[in-house]
């Protein structure tokens, strides 16, 4: 096989890339194809572990609606932001040290080729590959070291979507603009423009997709009204403004948004449980009243810890805690209610922890990448009803955390470093990301279930089969 490549590109990050992809891989696979999904490049705290190590999560739910299973090569490149100036580079699903030393130009050049081979493997072995770009592909000071956007799409001769987002305003500028930018031989490849996200009346936009198609040839193939409640997580962070609880009756759950989180599409479930209320928590005020109080996984542990105490944070949980109320810490949020972080390697920093947990965590430079499964230990207090609760999910991690031997000993919670609870029983922390989308682990604390993922991801194919224009989906692959 040499699969047909069809590329989504967007006039700016957050136009839908990702959404409009996920949707692509359903609606192909639906039509009784072998599809896979490809981005050479994701810049992303969000990952998943696969055969091989580790992807970006987006290209991970991408190959779930595609019905293909995840695999490195379809996002060959990931990096995750550390801070502001500084990336861990993952090449192929492992750590490369050399590449996260290099700068991003020469890295560039040195993986393009492995880039490129990544996907001309895809194609080999697929009907349809379902091509993601990054950004904008009109970013005309990052051209000469592009390896994700036309770069691609040259190589692939793929059959482009370039999709804007138009609840922002201007986008019949941001599309003539971003096609005014690309060479001719680059321009030739787009087939569609999409308006996403809008609101009100298709009539009104006349005569624009009309005066844009005599500017540019390129006709405007599909208009998507705002969907929110679709249920597949935003790439790069679904959450609202701080303390904007979701409605209903039942439990305020505040998750600490710190600055380099990651992995928190695993809390997108949450936002589907009827009468759970999610809060997003910046400052102080913004615990209160919260049953639960969540630290996520950070990618710099020791950084959104300084985070933590210079909001004055720490303190806040600290008092939560000792009120009784439950507090929750994922693989960097157990490594932050711990007593110390030790980095004798420089992997991440030394800090002393918030003492929630009696835990020492060690950082090493060998990281933990692994889908892993396990058992709740008998549990006692706020937590009991996960005693005996089967668990699915993946660890991404440097640090080893291990009880402290001059503090009382912490009940285990998952066996072989997995997971501790305080003494008193409402402070619980894990290792295992995708806690929180287990059906199983939904069901013992809220006795609720989420939609069915396949459903997810049908309703984005019904959805687009409905929007865009007809035969243009078919005509893309033709």
């Amino acid at each position: 096989m040499t699969a047909r490549c069809v590329m989504v590109l967007g006039t700016s990050s957050g136009a839908g890339k990702s959404w409009l992809a996920t949707a692509l891989c359903r609606w192909y696979a639906r039509q009784g194809l072998r599809v896979a999904p490809y981005k050479a490049q994701n810049m992303s705290n969000n990952a998943r572990v696969v055969a091989g190590g580790e992807i970006g999560s987006a290209q991970w739910f991408q190959a779930r609606a595609a019905r293909a299973e995840p695999e490195v090569r379809m996002n060959p490149l990931l990096l995750k932001p550390e801070r502001d100036t500084h990336s861990q580079v993952v090449l192929l699903g492992q750590v490369d040290e050399a590449l996260t030393r290099m700068d991003w130009r020469s890295r560039s050049a040195a993986v393009w080729p492995r880039l490129a081979q990544a996907l001309d493997g895809l194609r080999a072995g697929h009907e349809v590959v379902v091509i993601e770009g990054a950004g904008s592909p009109a970013e005309i000071n990052l051209r000469d070291a592009d390896v994700v956007n036309m770069r691609v799409a040259l190589h692939a001769q793929a059959r482009c979507l370039l999709v804007t987002d138009i609840d922002r305003g201007g986008a019949f500028a941001h599309l003539h603009g971003t096609w005014a930018l690309l060479p001719r031989e680059e321009q030739a490849l787009l087939r569609g423009f999409v308006l996403n996200k809008f609101r009100g009346d298709p009539a009104l936009l006349a005569p624009g997709p009309q005066q844009l198609q005599a500017l540019t040839g390129v006709p405007t193939v599909a208009t998507l009204p705002m969907w929110r409640g679709h249920g597949l997580p935003e790439e790069d962070g679904w959450y609202g403004p701080a303390s904007a609880d979701a409605g209903g009756e039942g439990p305020v759950i505040a998750i600490v948004a710190w600055p380099r989180i990651s992995n928190l599409d695993e809390f997108q479930p949450l936002a589907q449980l009827p009468g759970v209320r999610l809060r997003w928590v910046r400052t102080p005020a913004d615990l209160d009243r919260a049953d639960w109080v969540v630290l996520p996984g950070s990618k710099h542990t020791s950084g959104d810890l300084a985070w933590l105490r210079a909001q004055g944070l720490d303190r806040a949980v600290a008092a939560h805690a000792a009120a009784g109320g439950r507090v929750l810490g994922i693989c960097g949020g157990l490594q932050v209610l711990g007593e110390a972080l030790v980095d004798p390697h420089g992997i991440d920093g030394n800090a002393p922890g918030l003492g929630l947990l009696p835990l020492v965590t060690v950082f090493e430079p060998a990281k933990t990448v692994a889908r892993t499964e396990a058992v709740f230990a008998p549990l006692h207090g706020p937590w009991a009803a996960l005693s005996g609760v089967p668990v699915r999910g993946y660890e991404i991690h440097h640090g080893r955390s291990a009880q402290d031997p001059a503090m009382p000993a912490a009940r285990v919670a998952l066996a072989g470093g997995l997971g501790w609870q305080n003494p008193a029983g409402n402070v619980l922390g894990v290792y295992l990301h995708g806690l929180l989308e287990d059906p199983r682990v939904l069901r013992a604390l809220f006795g609720a279930r989420v939609p069915d993922p396949d459903a997810v991801y049908d309703g984005l194919a019904d959805f687009i089969d409905t929007h865009f224009a007809p035969g243009v989906l078919a005509s893309l692959i033709a």
